[in-house]
This record gives structure tokens, sequence and C-alpha cells, in this order.
């Protein structure tokens, strides 16, 4: 019976659920905005104080390891960290383009589980941070920063069906190469999307580095330097 806390910043939404063995027990959201740094906390305190109210104890917090928002990712894992520290509980650490495979999975049950899944996470311009997964959460293609062209993903034209989803989508939809496509549109990932990976990897004992764990970015956070305008 694990109370599992859940914590999903990757994105432009803020979101908290509180699992019991893989079902939401308590839910916050906010999809305003970048809000993360005056949301986040409030809303894990107020999973606590539930759990508090029920009696219970926590017994693991789970977090979106990206990629996605720099920010927001360093946010929610700070916060992920400092909360499985101060009550010596397990830390795990899930993919944010797994959770989107995952959610895509649980959208329809009319898929006939050989299609292939390719979340995409808008990364501006023309890259996205992708991957593509089977029904088993295999690789077929590794996580990656990727700029979208004509010839991105022509190894996935033999299979039978290709999703793709995800905020970075829409602007590959014009120039992927195959009709074997089907297009979710902009799913982004939230907390409740994550129960199913964090329930498994907890009984698994999947657990992450409390001191040493990093977020995903795939790719080096850059930032621009001023040019000095003195000529």
């Amino acid at each position: 019976m694990a109370n599992i806390l859940n914590i999903e910043t990757s994105s432009k939404i803020c979101s908290v659920a509180l699992s019991k063995d893989g079902v939401v027990e308590f839910l916050m959201e906010d999809t305003s905005g970048m809000n993360h740094a005056t949301k986040l906390a409030p809303f894990v305190e107020k999973c606590m104080e539930e759990l508090k109210r029920k009696e219970e104890i926590l017994d693991a917090v789970a977090v979106s390891l990206g990629p996605g928002s720099y920010t927001g990712l360093r946010i929610g894992l700070s916060l992920a960290k400092g909360l499985a520290y101060s009550l010596d509980i397990p830390l795990i650490g899930i993919s944010t383009l797994q959770l989107l495979a995952v959610k895509t999975m649980f959208r329809s049950m009319d898929w006939e589980g050989d299609e292939i899944i390719v979340p995409m996470v808008d990364a501006r311009r023309m890259e996205v941070f992708t991957g593509a997964f089977n029904f088993s959460l295999e690789e077929i293609i590794k996580e990656c920063p990727l700029i979208l062209d004509e010839d991105s993903f022509k190894s996935l034209y033999a299979y039978r069906k290709v999703i793709f989803l995800g905020d970075g989508s829409d602007k590959f939809k014009e120039i992927y190469g195959s009709d074997n496509a089907e297009w979710l549109g902009s799913l982004l990932p939230h907390a409740k999307d994550m129960l199913a990976l964090s329930e498994k990897y907890f009984r698994e004992k999947r657990f992450i580095n409390v001191a040493y764990s990093t977020p995903n970015y795939l790719k080096e956070y850059q930032t621009t330097v001023p040019k000095n305008k003195v000529f």
C-alpha cells in the first residue's frame, strides 16, 4: 500500500499527484504558465496535509527528470530531493518522454500494441527533444535532441503505425514522409500520467540517488553574454 508523491514540472504545467497503489488520491495543478517557483511548494504541502489527515505516511517521491524546461526541472528535482532526504524515503526519477508514451498508451483502447510512440518536447525553432518507444517502453530510437527535417525518422517508415505527440510534434507534421503516422497534437505531461511508472519503479526498487541525481536536459544549458557595447 505505497503512498507516492508524483511531481511534474517539465512543461508550463505545474502538477502534483498523491497516489496510493497507482490510484490518484489527491491532485493539484496550475496550468496558467511557468509558476512553478511559487506554486510547487504549496501544492506539496497540501499533499502532505492530506496524508496527515488520513494518518498515513509518504513512502516515496517520484519526479519527472526531463527533458523539458530547464527552470521547471531544477525546481521540481530540488524540492523532490529535499523532501526525500528529510523524510529518509526513496526518490524515483521518470523520463518525461516515457511518461508521455505511457499517457499515449492509456489514451485509447483501440491500439493494437505494435504501434511506435514518438513524443516530442519543443526545443524552439525546428528542434525537439524526442525518442521512439514500443508498447514495452523499449527504445526504438534513443532519447536525444533533434533538429527536424524531411529525413527525420525515416527508420520508422517500415512500421505499421507511428504515433506522434507532444508540443513539438505539430511542426513536423507537414514534412514527415510516410502515411503511417497518427498525430495526437500537443499533449503535455501531468503528474497523474506518472502513476503507472512510479508505482512500477517503486515495486522494482528502481530508485535514484538523492544527493547526486540531476535533470535529464539531453543537452547543455546555453546562456548568452551581452556584448560589450563600448566602441
